[in-house]
């Protein structure tokens, strides 16, 4: 495995983590139209982030790798913000919206780094599909 390779799937264990506490923080503080669909839809999204969290660390344990795993750590390699303010529903969409594209953007370096370890790059399909989709949905909402 490449360095670069390792590098990418600990930032994105980092994303991933951080994007799990901002989910659950948008989760519990919902407030608008979209209420009742937006606090069901963060809940489904947390808990995938939750498997694509726990996928990439053991993937880089199967390789050998060590995943980051502790808040400061996570914190120093994300590429995204924390959400440290309640947000109206539509800033908490183009939150999302900006931090999936922006993890999107990096999934397909990983792609293209991992073009000769077919699980990982399996790994990276599945998660910019998923997340092609939330960026579809969520600025839906916002037209």
């Amino acid at each position: 495995m490449s360095k670069q390779l390792y590098d990418l799937l600990n930032q994105e264990v980092a994303n991933f983590t951080v994007m799990y506490t901002k989910l659950h923080n948008f989760h519990w503080f919902i407030k608008g139209a979209h209420f009742y669909q937006l606090h069901e839809k963060f809940e489904e999204m947390y808990d995938e982030i939750t498997d694509y969290l726990d996928q990439t660390a053991e993937r880089l344990l199967m390789l050998e790798q060590r995943p980051i795993a502790t808040l400061k750590e996570c914190l120093e390699k994300t590429t995204i913000k924390e959400a440290e303010n309640v947000f109206s529903e539509k800033d908490m969409i183009m939150t999302l919206v900006n931090d999936y594209s922006q993890i999107n953007q990096e999934i397909i370096e990983g792609i293209n780094l991992s073009s000769d370890d077919d699980v990982t790059n399996d790994l990276f399909v599945q998660i910019k599909t998923s997340f092609d989709k939330h960026i579809w949905m969520l600025k839906a909402l916002l037209k």
